[in-house]
């Protein structure tokens, strides 16, 4: 066995960038909040509003039914694993955009443990399997 080779990991060049969406629960609120005030997911969904990045899209939804570890959003690919996450705060966004960088920058479709921001590795909740190609469905076993 030859241990002085090594797996090349493949030039950024060769990478190609998966469209991302991040998600935000816009009526997420923490048990302490006062029920008068704005929603705190609506605040983090409106600090991430003028967001421009090319392949990064960031849309608010009305809830993502993770109530009890809110604040929530969910960083969706369009071809690798999907990943949802709580226990975020109103200032989480660029966390957030970090890590749909990383996401959409990944060679194997997963989100990279290292460079993400510590919100998004204690406040991850589940990550998803990306749906199965039409191509890889007509194939039989």
């Amino acid at each position: 066995m030859d241990l002085s080779a090594r797996n090349e990991r493949p030039e950024t060049a060769d990478i190609p960038v998966r469209a991302v969406i991040v998600h935000v629960c816009e009526t997420c609120r923490s048990a302490t909040q006062d029920p008068a005030a704005p929603r705190e997911g609506a605040v983090l969904a409106q600090n991430l509003a003028h967001h421009n990045e090319p392949g990064i899209k960031v849309e608010s939804v009305a809830c993502l039914a993770n109530c009890k570890r809110g604040l929530s959003a969910s960083i969706q690919s369009s071809t690798g694993w999907s990943y949802i996450f709580g226990d975020l705060t109103t200032e989480s966004g660029e966390d957030l955009l970090i890590g749909a960088r990383l996401l959409a920058g990944s060679a194997d479709g997963l989100m990279p443990w290292k460079g993400r921001p510590d919100s998004l590795k204690r406040g991850m909740i589940a990550r998803i399997p990306p749906f199965p190609s039409a191509q890889s469905q007509n194939q039989k076993p």
